[in-house]
C-alpha cells in the first residue's frame, strides 16, 4: 500500500481516538477528576480581569503525567505539547508555553505539594493503601546548587564588598564628580517639590494596588526579603539530657533548622539578594551559638541537673569566635554537603514511608546528613496523609535500617502499640557498637533473631528500595530543579504522587488482564 502523507481526514478526528483505553493518560486524567483542585481555582481572579489562564485542572494533568515519566523540563513539556499525541491529548490540543509551566509550579507550590495526598486518596479508594507493615527510609537527592559555591563567612562578606564596589562604581561613571543625591531642577522650588510629590503619590498608589492584586492572584503575602519570625530558642527543649555543651549546640542548631522550615523564605532569584541572605543565615548561627552557651553556663551554675542530682560547677569556657564557622551554599543555602553511596553530593536527605504495596505513604525532606531523628517525623507524617486521605488504618509493624535508632522515639511509638523494628548494629559492623550492651539493645536483636523477626525485617529492603530505584534509575529523578526547602518538598510530594500513580495505573491494568 502506498504511503500517501498528503492525505487528508475525512472526518475531523477525535482526541479520544488517538491513545488506546489503557494509555497512562487516562488514569491520570480519571485521577484528576476526583481531586479537589479549589486550592488552584481559589488563585485566580472571577471578575473577568486579565488575560484568561488555562484552565488548572489541565495544568495539573500535564504536570503529573510528565512527572510520571520523568519529564520535569518545562522547556520539553511545551515542546511535548506539539510533537507528542499523548501530550496533546491531555492539553486538549493547546500549547501553553513553558514561562506558563514553570510560573504555575512558583505559584501553586503548596496545592501542588497538597497532590500527594489526593492521589493517595485515589489509591486508598482503590485498595492500594493497606498498612499492616510500613517500611521507611531516605535518599540522598542532589540539590540545584554545586559544592563549589559553599562559602565561608569571610568570603561571603568578600563578596558582599565587592558587589558594593560595582555598585559605586557604576555610580561613580554616572554621576561623575557629583554625588547623585542632589535635588534636580524642578525640585528646588516649593511649586515644583509639591507637583513632584504630588505625582510621586500617585505612582506609589497606583503601584501600590497594582501589587496588591498581583498578590491577591498569586495568592502569596508580603515580601519574602521583609517576613520572617524571629528566631527564639527554647532552653528547656535543649535539656534533653546530660549531653554537655556540644549536646546543647546540636539541639540548638536543629531548633535554628526548624524555625527556618517554619518560616520557609523563598531563595532570592538575585546573586545580591542570595549574597545578603546567607550573610543574614552566618550572623543568626553565630547569635545562635552565643544565646546556648549563656543557657548552658546557667544551666550549669544552678548546680542540679534535670534529673535533680547535684553537679559539679566546673565547665568549659567557651569564647565565641569573631566571626561565624562554617560554611553555607550560596545557590541554595537550604541545601547541605551531604555522604551518599558514591561520595559527597551537595543535596538533600529525602524521607519516604512506603507499604507492601510499594505505594508512599509520607515524602517529607530532611536537610540532616544522617537518618537519626526522623523516624518519629515521617511516621507522623504517614498517620496524618492517611487521616487526610480518608484511611482509618494505622501502621501495624515499622522497619527502618540501623540509621534510624532512637531509644526515645522507638519507646513512644511501642507504648502506643507499634513495635518498630531497627538493628542496633548496622549490616557492615563486625560485632556489636561499644557500649549499646543490654536492656533494649540485647531485646531488639533478640527480637531480630526470632523467626517471626526475621520474616518481617527482610521485608524491608524490598519494600523501600525499588521506590528509589524506580525514581533515579527509570525515571532518571536524581537531582532536584528547584531550590530551597520549601520548593524542594513540593518538589519531592509531588514526584512521589507520580510514583503512586505508576502504581495505580500498574494495578488496574493488571486488574483488567486478570
Amino acid at each position: 500500500m502506498a504511503c500517501d502523507r498528503g492525505q487528508t481526514f475525512l472526518l475531523p478526528p477525535s482526541l479520544m481516538d488517538w491513545l488506546p483505553e489503557d494509555h497512562l493518560v487516562w488514569t491520570v486524567l480519571g485521577a484528576v477528576e476526583e481531586m479537589n483542585l479549589d486550592a488552584f481555582y481559589g488563585a485566580y481572579r472571577a471578575n473577568g480581569q486579565g488575560r484568561a489562564a488555562y484552565d488548572p485542572s489541565m495544568v495539573v494533568a500535564l504536570l503529573l503525567y510528565s512527572y510520571a515519566l520523568g519529564i520535569r523540563s518545562s522547556r520539553q513539556i511545551e515542546r511535548a505539547c506539539v510533537e507528542d499525541v499523548a501530550f496533546r491529548v491531555i492539553a486538549a490540543n493547546l500549547k501553553p508555553d513553558h514561562s506558563t509551566i514553570a510560573e504555575f509550579r512558583v505559584r501553586h507550590e503548596t496545592a501542588l505539594a497538597g497532590l500527594f495526598t489526593d492521589v493517595l486518596a485515589v489509591c486508598a479508594r482503590a485498595g492500594l493503601v493497606k498498612v499492616g507493615v510500613v517500611a521507611i527510609d531516605g535518599t540522598k537527592m542532589s540539590a540545584n546548587a554545586s559544592q563549589e559555591r559553599n562559602h565561608g563567612y569571610e568570603r561571603i562578606a568578600r563578596e558582599i564588598l565587592a558587589e558594593a564596589a560595582r555598585i559605586d562604581a557604576e555610580e561613580d561613571e554616572l554621576y561623575g564628580d557629583a554625588r547623585g543625591d542632589e535635588l534636580p531642577e524642578q525640585l528646588r522650588t516649593a511649586e515644583g517639590r509639591r507637583a513632584a510629590l504630588r505625582e510621586a503619590k500617585r505612582a506609589l498608589e497606583a503601584e501600590r494596588a497594582e501589587h496588591r492584586l498581583e498578590q491577591d492572584a498569586a495568592g502569596a503575602g508580603g515580601d519574602a526579603e521583609g517576613s520572617g519570625v524571629p528566631l527564639s530558642l527554647d532552653p528547656a527543649a535543649i535539656v534533653t539530657r546530660n549531653s554537655g555543651q556540644r549536646g546543647w549546640l546540636q539541639v540548638a542548631r536543629r531548633q535554628t533548622d526548624e524555625h527556618r522550615k517554619r518560616e520557609a523564605r523563598p531563595i532570592p532569584r538575585s546573586r545580591v539578594g542570595r549574597l545578603l541572605e546567607v550573610e543574614r543565615r552566618f550572623s543568626q548561627n553565630l547569635e545562635v551559638e552565643v544565646e546556648t552557651n549563656a543557657a548552658y553556663r546557667a544551666y550549669k551554675a544552678a548546680g542540679v541537673r534535670k534529673d535533680g542530682r547535684r553537679q559539679g560547677r566546673k565547665f568549659p569556657v567557651w569564647v565565641p569566635p569573631e566571626e561565624p564557622t562554617g560554611e553555607i551554599n550560596l545557590t541554595d543555602p537550604d541545601s547541605r554537603n551531604m555522604l551518599a553511596a558514591r561520595g559527597f553530593v551537595q543535596g538533600y536527605n529525602a524521607q519516604a514511608a512506603v507499604n507492601e504495596q510499594h505505594v508512599v505513604i509520607a515524602a517529607e525532606i530532611c536537610v540532616h546528613n544522617p537518618d537519626f531523628g526522623n523516624l518519629e517525623p515521617v511516621l507522623l507524617a504517614a498517620e496524618t496523609e492517611l487521616a487526610n486521605a480518608g484511611v482509618t488504618d494505622t501502621p501495624e509493624v515499622v522497619l527502618a535500617d540501623a540509621g534510624y535508632w532512637h531509644t526515645e522515639q522507638i519507646q513512644r511509638f511501642a507504648a502506643r502499640g507499634i513495635p518498630v523494628l531497627i538493628p542496633p548494629d548496622a549490616h557492615k559492623r563486625n560485632g556489636v557498637r561499644p557500649g549499646w550492651t543490654g536492656g533494649m539493645y540485647e531485646f531488639m536483636r533478640g527480637v531480630l533473631t526470632s523467626e517471626r523477626g526475621k520474616d518481617l525485617y527482610r521485608r524491608r529492603q524490598g519494600m523501600v528500595e525499588p521506590v528509589f530505584a524506580n525514581t533515579k534509575f527509570n525515571r532518571k529523578i536524581y537531582r532536584f530543579h528547584r531550590r530551597g526547602r520549601s520548593a524542594v518538598r513540593s518538589e519531592w510530594r509531588l514526584i512521589n504522587a507520580t510514583h503512586n500513580l505508576l502504581r495505580l495505573h500498574h494495578h488496574r491494568i493488571a486488574a483488567q488482564t486478570a
